[in-house]
């Protein structure tokens, strides 16, 4: 790592070898072979691409895995062995966003540097899945906050980096859908991770004289590290530092080239000034960050039940096994949602009811949820509060084609919102106290009221950013351009 130079500098090392974008020549797609020669190109550039940053999927899903599987192991005697009281249980699950929140920022401003994500993210990776396997073999409140907030410190890596790592190979008019398949991956962990967990909290107690909650784990924890070993040899780095036999030279230059034309300026040489510092300032002046931060804060919250799914589902009355296998259906919904509603929203270009929609739907579990203790009614709940994570999913895309350029900016703006969002988490871990149960009445307000306000501050958002593009369509009539430049998406 230490031999590897920054991206800026080697964006700037191939501008020999890139020709600048001239929208007035006759055929800018000369050098790709002509218009049908690019398009075959750049078909089999996705496909390469795609098939890559699969892994990023099966990365995000263990993730949230080993986050997430202290609510498993809950039902199954994690409280009672590690002797925990009153909301020690609640701390232990806020703690890991403490350690995310800090990491997050200057993880995405190291990795914009270095330039290499293939070897940032695995080895964040790894590190993470030992000390989930340690979190195993503590004994008491002590040890499992230690290793819960080292892993959240480390954790912290993963999603702002895939985040920036697929905004700087895909276009504005694709991220939309890659990153609903990204976030599918936390969406699919729920179900999943509860299916996984079922099976081992069943099956492994009294191994070895361990009890089940820690084979739990121990099994996680040992296979995020091998996924990450596999992912050192998958993982592509930036277009400008990515020399892989993977991709050939010309692919490489048109991957560059797709960036320079979707925001009519190259993705670096001609956007970034400064060193790396200037990112950060850019982002931290922004208005518009700090109004998505709160906006994200404010759904972040709404989603709290995520982290007591399981303990939800058990209001239903069913056994511990049966609960976690009930767990995984709403997911499974939901991700198909997520895919369809982020498809929907690329093709529209239009992200404001494409957000508010599902978000929506979840206020009405919520409500549901409120309003009766009928089995059904309340699983049809789970259900529409599950499939809110949809809206949420266009609601990063929002954010990344909001900020578009330079991209140590991009790099501070979306790890700056997703770092500050963990606030709702920290807070959100809190919301449901086992007092308020099984009904959790006050919990679902608390919801209702979060989602709520999330609708509210994108309306807003979405206004002046109608308002912003209509400047920029006045500018560009008084110069005479012809030709509609960037906009910000609606």
């Amino acid at each position: 790592m230490t031999s590897s130079r920054s991206s800026s500098e080697a964006e700037k090392g191939q501008t020999a070898d890139v020709a600048p974008v001239d929208i007035e020549r006759d055929d800018p797609d000369a050098e790709f072979g002509g218009h049908e020669a690019r398009k075959k190109l750049e078909r089999r550039l996705l496909r390469k691409l795609d098939l890559r940053m699969s892994i990023l999927v099966v990365i995000y899903i263990l993730n949230y895995v080993d986050r997430n599987n202290a609510g498993a192991a809950r039902l199954r005697g994690f409280e009672t062995d590690l002797h925990l009281q009153g909301q020690e249980f609640a701390t232990l699950l806020s703690i890991l966003y403490v350690g995310y929140i800090i990491m997050q920022i200057p993880s995405n401003m190291f990795l914009n540097y270095i330039g290499k994500p293939s070897l940032h993210l695995p080895i964040c990776m790894m590190i993470w899945g030992t000390l989930s396997i340690l979190t195993g073999i503590t004994n008491n409140f002590v040890g499992a906050l230690l290793t819960r907030f080292f892993l959240g410190f480390v954790e912290a890596a993963f999603f702002p980096g895939a985040l920036f790592l697929i905004s700087k190979w895909y276009k504005r008019s694709e991220l939309g859908t890659r990153t609903a398949l990204l976030y599918c991956g936390n969406i699919i962990s729920n179900a999943f991770g509860a299916l996984i967990a079922s099976g081992i909290l069943d099956g492994m107690d009294g191994k070895l004289g361990r009890a089940a909650w820690r084979w739990l784990f121990y099994i996680e924890g040992a296979l995020t590290v091998f996924v990450a070993l596999c992912a050192v040899f998958v993982l592509p780095d930036f277009p400008a530092t990515t020399h892989r036999w993977w991709l050939s030279e010309e692919e490489r230059k048109l991957a560059m080239r797709r960036m320079q034309e979707d925001a009519g300026v190259g993705d670096e040489a001609e956007t970034e000034v400064g060193g790396m510092a200037t990112g950060l300032w850019l982002a931290i002046k922004d208005w518009k960050v700090w109004w998505m931060a709160f906006a994200m804060t404010s759904q972040v919250v709404a989603l709290s039940f995520n982290a007591y799914f399981p303990t939800l589902s058990a209001t239903m009355g069913f056994d511990p096994t049966v609960t976690l296998l009930l767990c995984a259906p709403p997911f499974v919904f939901t991700a198909i949602m997520a895919f369809i509603i982020s498809r929907h929203s690329d093709k529209t270009g239009e992200r404001f009811y494409h957000i508010t929609g599902p978000v929506f739907g979840g206020i009405v579990g919520f409500i549901i949820a409120i309003c009766t203790m009928n089995t059904a009614a309340r699983y049809v709940s789970l259900f529409l509060m599950a499939q809110s994570y949809a809206g949420f999913v266009v609601l990063y895309t929002w954010v990344s084609n909001s900020f578009p350029r330079p991209p140590s900016k991009r790099a501070v703006a979306v790890a700056l919102v997703n770092a500050f969002s963990q606030l709702g988490n920290v807070a959100g871990s809190y919301v449901w106290p086992m007092s308020w149960g099984p009904t959790y009445r006050k919990s679902y307000a608390i919801c209702i009221a979060t989602a709520g306000c999330t609708i509210v501050m994108c309306y807003i958002f979405k206004l002046h950013l109608a308002h912003l593009n209509r400047a920029l369509d006045k500018e560009e009539e008084e110069r005479g351009v012809k030709e509609k430049g960037f906009r910000y998406l609606l």
